[in-house]
């Protein structure tokens, strides 16, 4: 299967307290996947992932445009393009974009 990311449709994240972001699921279980899925968000200026945990599942993270302030509940990061993040099952974790253009990432999970 190869398909453009602009041919899957834009969804907005149901996690409570979410602005101003929207994700792609570019590689899904209704794709054939059946062990991990892919993702693509997109967080405008000022947008807010904010802290949450999975308890049951790992996150690899890669950033592919902009800045933004990472949190782990300990620390507030900024993270740039390039970046990878890896967040173990049970950390807590958020995006928040305080610059002025948008801030695009990748994030892979386990279908589960």
């Amino acid at each position: 299967m190869i398909k453009h990311s602009s041919e899957v449709s834009e969804e907005r994240p149901s996690l409570k307290g979410t602005k101003g972001c929207t994700l792609r699921w570019l590689i899904a279980e209704k794709d054939g996947a059946e062990h991990y899925a892919m993702r693509l968000f997109e967080l405008q200026p000022g947008g807010l992932i904010p802290v949450h945990i999975h308890e049951d599942s790992e996150h690899e993270i890669y950033i592919i445009e902009g800045t933004a302030t990472f949190d782990n509940d300990e620390n507030k990061i900024t993270v740039k393009k390039g970046d990878v993040i890896f967040v173990k099952p049970g950390d807590k974790h958020s995006f928040t974009n305080t610059s002025e253009k948008p801030f695009k990432f990748i994030c892979v999970i386990p279908i589960i």
